[in-house]
């Protein structure tokens, strides 16, 4: 009988940095977040208590190294593997090429992007910054995905990941390992890259005040406030030092996974607010004029 692989949230996301001291430099000045370790080059830098949320590691290019996802740890990783190889997905266990995380499984979903999967990840003593926006935690991610559809369904029979909502039929899908309306959002494409890296804030008031400590470090404000249909976060969007696009958010929507539905709010279109397919990006009518194709 099959054993159930489940991720239960994305822990960290490894980038390749064209410019990797301006990179720590946003990541601990604007953003709030505290270096942990620094090994061969590579910065590992975490907001509260991982070992690492943020990884960055200098390259000539830009995008993503790696994710990391942690899993709930009722299987072993040698079960996991194991798993994983009955269902013709190629990964290995590699041991101590990771600070804070001694024991990992690597692999590739059919989109190309390498992803670590762990249980187990070494606390930092560094907490939360005094200073910067200070997200509350890495939220989400959303990539451009070649083999879209095949893609969809590695993370939800591979890795315990269920629909939530769609935007358009066949262009982008949310998919989450827990009760965040997303923790990935997968646009269909022909090539992979990403989209865009989200962090959670806590209110309103700390939305504002971030995009204060945006513009005093040189960093405008792409696109928001505005709230989404699909998950229906407040978000902004800016730059990072590398043109990555990084979103900010609060009120995203909660699933309640035993009855399929997410918690009331006063602002859903529907009650109950089931998944659904939505045609337009922002709730308010919010024109998006980012164009992240040619980013």
């Amino acid at each position: 009988m099959a054993q159930i692989i489940k991720a239960f949230r994305l822990a960290y996301v490894d980038f390749y940095a064209k410019d990797a001291a301006k990179m720590v430099d946003y990541y601990t000045k604007t953003m709030g977040y505290r270096v942990t370790e620094e090994r061969e080059g590579v910065t590992y830098l975490s907001n509260a208590l991982d070992h690492h949320n943020i990884v960055i590691t200098p390259s000539t290019e830009k995008g993503i190294r790696r994710y990391g996802y942690q899993l709930d740890g009722k299987l072993s990783l040698e079960e996991v593997l194991a798993e994983l190889h009955i269902k013709g997905i190629s990964a290995s266990i590699k041991e101590g090429e990771k600070p804070g995380v001694a024991k990992l499984i690597e692999l590739q979903d059919p989109a190309g992007n390498t992803l670590e999967l762990f249980t187990e990840i070494e606390q930092s003593k560094v907490g939360y910054g005094s200073s910067g926006i200070l997200p509350h935690k890495l939220g989400h991610i959303a990539f451009y995905a070649k083999n879209f559809q095949e893609t969809i369904e590695f993370y939800q029979q591979a890795l315990g990941f269920e629909f939530t909502d769609q935007i358009g039929v066949g262009f982008a899908n949310f998919l989450t390992c827990n009760t965040d309306h997303h923790v990935i959002n997968i646009v269909a494409s022909d090539e992979t890259r990403l989209h865009h890296i989200a962090f959670q804030l806590k209110d309103a008031s700390h939305q504002y005040a971030s995009s204060d400590v945006l513009a005093k470090h040189g960093y405008p404000v792409l696109w928001g406030p505005s709230r989404h249909t699909a998950g229906h976060n407040i978000a902004t969007y800016h730059h990072d030092p590398d043109k990555n696009v990084v979103e900010l958010y609060t009120d995203m929507d909660v699933l309640i996974p035993e009855l399929g539905i997410f918690e009331p709010r006063p602002w859903h279109e529907e009650l109950p607010m089931k998944p659904k397919v939505w045609e337009a990006l922002s709730a308010w009518g919010t024109e998006f004029n980012v164009d992240l194709a040619k980013i």
